[in-house]
C-alpha cells in the first residue's frame, strides 16, 4: 500500500535522511572538547545534553549544547515545511530519533528535551510558550528538573488537541512517549524520592 505519491515520497525519505543527520550531530560532545572538558560522556552522568554539559562548570559551553540541540530539531523541520505537513512532522521525528540514537556514538544518545523544543518550534511554534510555562511553574514549585519536563511534555500535547491542531499533537505525543522512555530511571528516582533537585551540591 502506497501511503504518498512518488514525489511525496521521495520529500518523505529526504526529510527522514536530513532530519536524522541533523539530529545525531553530538553537539555536547563537540563543544566539550572543542572547550578543553575532554569527554562529556565521562562526566557526570554521562549524558551528552545541556543539563549534564552544564555539569563542567562551564556555562557558555552548557548553552551552546542546548542550541545546538534545540537548533537540530528546528533546521530541518523549517526545511522540509516547504513541502507540506508530513515532510515537516517526518524530520521532527527523525531528529528527534537522531538525538537519541546516533549513529556516531553508538546510538547513545540525549535524552531529548530541548531537541522536543526545537521540533515544536519549527512545526508549532506556540507550544513552545506552553512547555516554557509548565517547565518554569513546575521547577519554581517541586525544583526537579526532570519533573517539570515530564510535566511540560505531557501539557503539550493536550494543548495541541485543545486547539483542534491534531498533526502537531500527533507528533508531540509520540515525542512525549519517547521522553518518558529516555527518563525512565529519573521516573524510578522521583518515584524513590532520590531524584537530584534544582540547584542541590553534588
Amino acid at each position: 500500500m502506497i501511503l504518498f505519491g512518488e514525489e511525496t515520497s521521495s520529500l518523505v525519505l529526504a526529510a527522514a535522511v536530513g532530519g536524522y543527520l541533523s539530529g545525531s550531530i553530538p553537539y555536547g560532545l563537540i563543544f566539550a572538547k572543542a572547550f578543553g572538558a575532554g569527554d562529556i560522556r565521562k562526566i557526570g552522568s554521562g549524558n551528552i545534553g545541556a543539563t549534564n554539559a552544564l555539569r563542567t562548570g562551564n556555562k557558555l559551553l552548557a548553552f551552546l549544547t542546548l542550541l545546538g540541540d534545540i537548533l537540530k530539531g528546528t533546521i530541518p523541520v523549517v526545511i522540509a515545511w516547504r513541502w507540506g505537513a508530513a515532510p515537516a512532522a517526518v524530520a521532527g521525528l527523525a531528529a528527534f530519533l537522531g538525538h537519541l540514537f546516533p549513529v556516531w556514538l553508538g546510538f547513545k544518545g540525549g535524552k531529548g528535551v530541548a531537541t522536543y523544543i526545537g521540533v515544536i518550534l519549527g512545526f508549532a511554534p506556540w507550544g513552545v510558550l506552553v512547555f516554557a510555562a509548565v517547565w518554569l511553574g513546575m521547577a519554581k514549585l517541586f525544583k526537579y528538573s526532570s519533573l517539570a519536563a515530564l510535566t511540560a511534555t505531557l501539557v503539550v500535547p493536550l494543548f495541541y488537541l485543545a486547539l483542534g491542531d491534531r498533526p502537531a499533537a500527533a507528533l508531540t505525543a509520540l515525542l512525549t512517549l519517547l521522553v518518558y522512555i529516555t527518563h525512565r530511571a529519573n521516573i524510578r528516582r522521583l518515584l524513590a524520592g532520590t531524584e537530584g533537585r534544582i540547584g542541590a551540591k553534588g
